[in-house]
């Protein structure tokens, strides 16, 4: 996707904002020029999906592109109201466990590198909330669902510890993103739409729950230098905004002054 955005647009600088699976389609939110600069603050966002777990089979990476570790066909499948109680047990914060097949590092390599030489992974779980976990159609053994999770969470974790959960093992089948922070995949331009004249947002609209802070002309030419821009009890990050309402910098507050992190506009 990258490369053909790049094709397109004539341009080297382009990046994205969270990694999608091979397997799953939606919403991935591309970067061009010096926004490739703000992907950590639109990746901290969270993210909505929409899932199809299969119950029943357990699959080496926690999908449909793994092979089948073990497979469980009950007398019995569970009911909705098991099968709702076992997802409430799965939301709130706790530490996931990443899928073995995944980019997380342990000693240095990525989960996944390891996983295909054979050797065993222990990946470090990881904080993660899970905010909405709503099953949508249970349909035996396909449950869809949808989910709001925090950046980092695996939703393909998500359909194998709720397996677990039923002693039936499970994997994902399907995965669509959604939304990222208050971006929709309805409102994305889709990628053989993209075009030079496809109407870009600006580096400002990207971020658009953080906080804004007017810069004088004067002001606006030393964050681009990367200086502190004064200000009284300044906390947090705050996005710094010229007169022609042009995203300057990204800074935190230090107490006194604004201190640029990501510089946007040239001094």
């Amino acid at each position: 996707m990258v490369d053909r955005v790049r094709r397109v647009l004539g341009t080297r600088a382009v990046g994205h904002a969270g990694t999608l699976d091979p397997f799953a389609t939606g919403l991935l939110v591309v970067l061009i020029g010096r926004a490739t600069r703000l992907a950590r603050f639109v990746e901290r966002e969270d993210k909505e999906y929409l899932a199809e777990a299969v119950l029943g089979v357990a699959t080496e990476t926690d999908d449909a592109t793994g092979d089948v570790l073990a497979e469980h066909r009950p007398d019995r499948w569970p009911g909705r109201g098991e099968i709702e109680e076992a997802l409430g047990e799965l939301r709130g914060t706790y530490p996931q466990r990443p899928p073995a097949y995944s980019a997380r590092r342990t000693a240095g390599r990525r989960g996944y590198e390891l996983a295909r030489r054979g050797q065993g992974v222990d990946l470090p779980a990881t904080p993660v909330t899970v905010r909405t976990l709503d099953p949508l159609e249970w349909s035996p053994p396909v449950l869809v669902f949808r989910a709001v999770v925090s950046p980092g969470t695996y939703v393909r974790a998500l359909a194998r510890d709720l397996g677990e959960r039923l002693a039936l093992g499970g994997h994902l089948r399907a995965l669509r993103r959604e939304r990222i922070g208050t971006f929709r995949v309805a409102d994305a331009v889709a990628l053989d739409a993209v075009a030079p004249e496809t109407r870009l947002l600006t580096p400002l609209e990207l971020l658009p729950s953080m906080r804004r802070w007017p810069l004088t002309g004067e002001q606006a030419r030393a964050a681009g230098h990367g200086q502190v821009v004064p200000a009284e009890a300044a906390v947090g990050e705050a996005a710094l905004v010229s007169r022609e309402d042009r995203l300057v910098a990204v800074a935190e507050g230090n107490g006194n002054g604004w201190q640029p992190r990501v510089v946007l506009e040239p001094a």
